[in-house]
């Protein structure tokens, strides 16, 4: 282990512990059957958020506990004929949305409103949390949201204020985030089967720090944060990162985390993915924390994964120059 520091754009940080790790994933208890996922993605709207990149590292990431039988299915673009695209919901046990769009057909949101609500899960993973801004279940799904025009009209700024979910109803844009840091995820539940044994301070990879986030908050527990620094354009708030929601019968996962390969390669994000889609599928998480598992002032990664992305295999991605990537 070696201790190193990164230059930030904004603000110089010294950085802990940079731990890599290429290992299988951990032992888990026998399931009855694989869960069955249909992990949906598409169109973004803009270079922001490559899914042809992150969908084969979130389809590894589940397939390799043994736990998920996954299906991916990449949505048309808005505006396109979507006579085609019938994804069948209910053959599955929760849908993964690596996806984000403004709007889909009245018809097909029917579909999965009904898909949600009868007791089916879904994981909302970063980009996600940007899409249909004007669908007012949605947005109760996943409780908060960003961009696509969201602003006080879909709900208020909900952020951690002295450790108690706060709600701030002033006028403002919803989303928002500086440049891409390691910063600390701290739990707000650990009694959450999802967040059962993790530290209570952990350290996350370099990544998108997503705040101002906005909506109606509704059957919403924020189960992490995430403090956003003002001096790397953040609120000064410690912002929700990892939540949990509930639609009808239905179960929903949502974290911000996740912008690339990079962020997605930290063993933290993927320990609450994995476990986090398992919850939303069966209401239980019976995968056991990882050894390697970030902590407080360490950050660890699992270089298989990193090196999906050809920027880390070029040195453009923002773990390459840490002294343990070498």
């Amino acid at each position: 282990m070696k201790t190193f520091k990164i230059a930030a754009i904004l603000v110089m940080l010294v950085l802990p512990t940079l731990r890599t790790d290429a290992q299988t994933p951990p032992a888990h208890a026998a399931a009855a059957g694989p869960i069955r996922v249909l992990l949906l993605d598409g169109e973004s709207g803009g270079p922001w958020h490559n899914w042809k990149l992150t969908t084969p590292v979130l389809r590894e990431e589940l397939e390799e506990t043994g736990l998920f039988q996954v299906t991916v299915s990449t949505a048309p673009p808005s505006g396109a004929d979507f006579s085609g695209f019938n994804p069948q919901f209910n053959h599955y046990q929760v849908i993964v949305f690596n996806y984000d769009t403004p709007d889909w057909p009245e018809a097909l949101r029917a579909q999965f409103e009904q898909f949600v609500s009868g007791g089916g899960g879904l994981v909302v993973v970063h980009a996600a949390d940007n899409a249909f801004p004007n669908w007012p279940a949605y947005n109760l799904m996943t409780g908060v949201g960003g961009w696509r025009g969201r602003n006080q009209q879909a709900g208020p700024h909900w952020y951690f204020n002295d450790g108690k979910l706060t709600s701030d109803s002033a006028p403002g844009s919803a989303g928002n985030h500086g440049a891409r840091l390691p910063f600390q995820v701290v739990s707000h539940a650990p009694q959450h089967p999802i967040m059962r044994g993790l530290p209570p301070v952990w350290m996350h990879a370099p990544d998108e720090l997503y705040d101002s986030l906005r909506g109606p908050g509704k059957n919403m527990t924020v189960l992490a944060t995430a403090h956003s620094d003002p001096k790397n354009k953040g609120t000064g708030h410690d912002e929700p990162m990892v939540m949990v929601v509930r639609f009808g019968k239905g179960r929903i996962f949502h974290t911000p985390m996740g912008h690339d390969p990079a962020a997605m390669s930290c063993v933290g994000f993927i320990t609450l993915f994995q476990r986090g889609t398992e919850w939303a599928a069966t209401g239980k998480v019976t995968q056991k924390v990882p050894a390697n598992f970030p902590t407080m002032n360490s950050v660890s990664y699992r270089v298989d994964i990193a090196s999906m992305d050809p920027a880390y295999l070029n040195g453009a991605s923002p773990i390459v120059g840490h002294p343990a990537a070498k």
